[in-house]
């Protein structure tokens, strides 16, 4: 049996166990107090390892082991937060903070599950612990069903520290946010049917309609398609997390950032109510009026108060309220503006996406009226 010593990691993660495995090792020997991540776990399960536990000095070729795995881990990344050692990080996971945002996590996620913003095991929240420590909830679980106990503890490059359950895979979409905005504390993700309706259609709702989404909202960008879950998914909300604090994703719901869950949460339920009342609105057969152009600062100066991210509040002008409003349909993007709702004049980001422009398609009513021509001809009446 080809044995490798391990005791010099405080956190034994899946892929310091993947470097030792490619050198033909069947059982790895780790120091008593070491604590053994979730992936770890699946990676010993999986591939039959043995491990030993054991309290003691290194020997020489353990020390070699240990300057071997350092060069090993410092070619691929660190596996956790730069000073957080395994009881560090199992007493962070056990403080009262750390009760205090898995209790909230809790009660955020049966509200995502009672409103319908989630389904199945659908949806993911997580929240800073401090320290480059994040809590999240797991994969392959109903959101209605969260209890305290089944919270995972992750640092900012994704590695299990904590948690008897499985973390989410979509963590890396919050922990992309984390990164780039350091005012974020906390991340939920979900699929609230009318937002994702907008998403679907690949349009976004304008502004200037309601004042609370004014107010906590504004304007949304929307990122293209990619598969949740990876990186490229992840990274792609990078452009636009700094001054929007809701994103709709191509063909599959929305994030929102906030500081705290509960309030990520609020955002989220906004969200959907207004793209709920712009589709009800429009039903109606009229353009829904939009806020006088005068009062929008008003609305603009208690977002600068609040400290909320908005576009328009850092040089951007606004197009989305000369948007085209259709009875009967939803929101069309401005014009060439693609993805994007704002035109930037601050060097934010551009365009995203390649789907084509709603507004350059054939006039919808136009069509309607030539096939009613041709059903009432075809039925020998006169149009």
């Amino acid at each position: 049996m080809s044995a490798i010593d391990l005791q010099h990691l405080e956190v034994v993660t899946g892929r310091d166990l993947e470097l030792v495995m490619e050198r033909g090792t069947t059982e790895v020997r780790i120091h008593e107090d070491a604590l053994v991540t979730a992936t770890a776990r699946d990676v010993i399960h999986r591939a039959g390892l043995a491990v030993t536990r054991v309290r003691q000095a290194r020997s020489a070729a353990g020390s070699a082991e240990h300057a071997a795995g350092h060069r090993a881990r410092v070619a691929s990344g660190p596996s956790r937060p730069a000073g957080a050692g395994a009881r560090g990080a199992q007493a962070a996971f056990r403080s009262a903070g750390a009760a205090a945002i898995k209790e909230e996590i809790v009660r955020v996620g049966r509200k995502l599950w009672d409103r319908q913003y989630v389904d199945g095991n659908g949806g993911n929240i997580s929240c800073r612990l401090g320290g480059g420590l994040v809590i999240c909830t797991p994969t392959l679980m109903s959101k209605a069903d969260l209890t305290v106990d089944d919270m995972c503890l992750v640092d900012l490059e994704g590695n299990q520290l904590a948690g008897d359950r499985k973390r989410s895979s979509e963590i890396f979409l919050h922990l992309e946010i984390y990164k780039a905005v350091p005012e974020a504390t906390a991340v939920v993700h979900c699929h609230p049917p009318h937002a994702t309706a907008y998403a679907v259609a690949g349009v976004v709702p304008p502004t200037c309609m309601i004042s609370e989404h004014e107010v906590f909202v504004g304007p949304v960008a929307l990122v293209p398609y990619e598969t949740p879950g990876t990186m490229e998914c992840a990274r792609a909300v990078v452009p636009y997390v700094k001054q929007h604090n809701v994103i709709l994703l191509a063909n599959h719901g929305l994030v929102c950032w906030a500081d705290s869950v509960t309030h990520a949460e609020w955002y989220a339920e906004v969200m959907d109510t207004t793209c709920r009342i712009l589709i009800l609105a429009l039903s109606l057969g009229v353009p829904p009026a939009q806020i006088p152009t005068g009062k929008v600062g008003d609305l603009l100066a208690i977002k600068r108060r609040l400290g909320m991210p908005d576009a328009r509040l850092s040089g951007q002008v606004c197009e989305t309220c000369d948007v085209p409003l259709r009875p009967g349909g939803i929101i069309a993007a401005p014009p060439g503006a693609g993805a994007q709702s704002c035109r930037t004049t601050a060097g934010a980001p551009g365009p995203s996406g390649d789907a084509p422009d709603p507004l350059t398609l054939p006039d919808r009513e136009a069509l309607v009226q030539a096939v009613t021509r041709e059903v009432l001809k075809a039925l020998g009446q006169k149009p």
